[in-house]
């Protein structure tokens, strides 16, 4: 697009005075002469640029305003590391254009890399991370997450799924149910004990680093339930594990999540509910993300992975009879339009 590459001719301008400024400052001798590649984009308007020259490695952010604001990852960064969480070092920023200079935390995501055979080890580090995000304490200005977020985050369901990728609009007994779900969610996560949440504690933001895991994309930090985080790592967008070993994982966490005085559920099967509705919260505002990226932004991909979602849904219907009206709602939303009029 012509504007982003008018951004990046600024940036490239930025990062050489920056870079200028770093290698004085770390006795690095001269700039060398560097590459500077694409490293990747997401779903929101940030990309990112790997520079890379004779065997140093940076990565570049470029998170245009008004659409993005640079300084919550600036600030989240700093609170992170002080408590050992391997996450990027910021080298430079200019917060008024939306440029950060950050160390390179690596080139392969958990995404990239996890199985089956290794997946017990690389959650094992990421819970780690994680307890260690949970235990610091609840002093930043961050946002909580209140009942007007949790309900403006399910509110996208209804708009962007059922309204803009469905074309339907939801009758009088859909409201009614939609109504004592979302109440139902709601009330569960305002019910649990709260931690810092990351908000987007999955795979594809966990890098294979040292010390492993790298952590990105914790810009959205608040404050908020204990069980978000870590539903969140393993009812991934991208990639699903079996029921039961999920609930080992689980287990794994919530035992040394109470060793490390880290306030969950006493009873296990109440932090389950409770990971379960929380989860159903999560996927019902990410099916409804994925579809206003498709039809505002124009990114008709991440559709795809709507159904793993459901999935995730439906496998929690099947053992929360307290969530029949979501059944019901989610049925008659796959009958033809009319049929049950």
């Amino acid at each position: 697009m012509p504007d982003q590459d008018v951004r990046l001719q600024h940036l490239k301008v930025w990062l050489d005075e920056q870079l200028a400024i770093v290698y004085a400052a770390q006795g690095w001798g001269e700039v060398p002469s560097a590459t500077l590649t694409a490293a990747s984009s997401d779903a929101s308007f940030r990309r990112y640029f790997r520079w890379q020259g004779a065997g140093r490695s940076f990565v570049v952010m470029d998170a245009p305003p008004p659409q993005e604001n640079c300084k919550p990852f600036v600030d989240i960064a700093h609170l992170l590391a002080t408590s050992g969480i391997n996450v990027p070092k910021i080298y430079a920023q200019d917060l008024p254009r939306g440029f950060l200079l950050l160390n390179d935390l690596g080139n392969q995501t958990y995404l990239d890399v996890i199985d089956e055979n290794n997946a017990d080890a690389f959650f094992d580090d990421a819970l780690q991370a994680l307890l260690a995000f949970q235990q610091l304490p609840m002093d930043a200005p961050l946002p909580s997450y209140d009942v007007a977020l949790l309900r403006r985050e399910l509110e996208l369901f209804p708009e962007w799924y059922v309204g803009r990728e469905l074309g339907v609009t939801f009758n009088q007994q859909q409201r009614e149910q939609w109504q004592k779900v979302t109440d139902l969610l709601i009330d569960s996560a305002l019910a649990q004990p709260k931690v810092l949440v990351h908000r987007d504690y999955m795979p594809r933001n966990l890098m294979l680093s040292e010390p492993n895991p790298g952590v990105l994309d914790f810009q959205d930090a608040v404050y908020g339930p204990v069980t978000y985080d870590v539903t969140c790592l393993f009812k991934d967008a991208f990639l699903s594990w079996p029921e039961s070993r999920v609930q080992g994982w689980l287990n794994d966490y919530w035992n040394q999540a109470r060793a490390r005085g880290i306030a969950v559920h006493e009873d296990f099967d109440e932090f389950l509910r409770a990971s379960d509705l929380m989860g159903v919260q999560r996927h019902l505002k990410v099916i409804g993300i994925f579809s206003r990226i498709c039809h505002r932004d124009g990114k008709p991909r991440y559709l795809a992975d709507v159904p793993r979602f459901f999935a995730y849904i439906e496998a929690v219907l099947a053992r929360r009879p307290e969530l029949v009206e979501l059944s019901q709602l989610l049925l008659s939303l796959r009958q033809p339009v009319g049929a049950n009029a």
